[in-house]
């Protein structure tokens, strides 16, 4: 790793602390540039804008995440599985790298237009991969007939509300977490068909 690489890293990361602490509106350059150790010369030779940290941020987030989630999906395994599997995956990434998703789920509505076309639409296609387990599942007729644009808008937005609130040493491990968020998504799409999903070792294969 060259030393370019390395403070281009370190860049995104504070930047994504600060972002997620104080907004990316209220982070300045200047105040980036003293928290990474670097002028702000050096820092705009990095990245020529604000707005070009923050889609970058954003953008390796979603890029890193997406092929996992599409995975899971794409399993030989049953639909409820599948969809309880998914959303562990999608709740612990979200606790292991909370700075970066909070900048996804807070930040990115502040992305000019140039950046915000790209960003709505790795969005979107992400979400589409929720959808289809949910088509899938109410076609089989594992799942009740519901409006899937909303159930996935509430099972991701339960996971994503991690970035929030999770603080390290709390009552739940993330792995515990993630479980208990994935029996409630297939609880809710299964609603009283008595569908429970063995998803427990999910969430403890991530961790190991």
């Amino acid at each position: 790793m060259t030393v370019e690489s390395t403070t281009r890293d370190r860049i995104r990361r504070e930047a994504a602390a600060l972002f997620r602490e104080k907004g990316f509106n209220g982070t300045s350059m200047a105040e980036l540039a003293a928290e990474v150790g670097i002028n702000k010369s050096s820092l705009y030779h990095h990245f020529p804008s604000k707005q070009a940290l923050l889609s970058e941020i954003i953008e390796l987030t979603v890029n890193r995440v997406t092929p996992l989630v599409q995975e899971v999906a794409e399993a030989a395994l049953p639909i409820r599985e599948r969809l309880g599997r998914a959303v562990a995956l999608h709740t612990v990434e979200a606790i292991h790298d909370q700075d970066a998703v909070a900048c996804f789920i807070e930040e990115g509505r502040y992305l000019a237009p140039d950046y915000m076309t790209a960003h709505v639409a790795k969005r979107d296609h992400y979400e589409s991969i929720f959808e289809a387990m949910f088509q899938e599942g109410i076609v089989s007729g594992e799942f009740v007939n519901q409006d899937i644009g909303l159930a996935v808008k509430a099972i991701l937005g339960m996971s994503n509300s991690v970035v929030r609130w999770y603080q390290p040493g709390g009552d739940h491990t993330p792995e515990e977490i993630a479980s208990e968020f994935a029996r409630f998504a297939v609880r809710g799409a299964a609603e009283a068909r008595g569908i429970s999903p063995p998803v427990k070792e999910v969430a403890d294969e991530r961790s190991a």
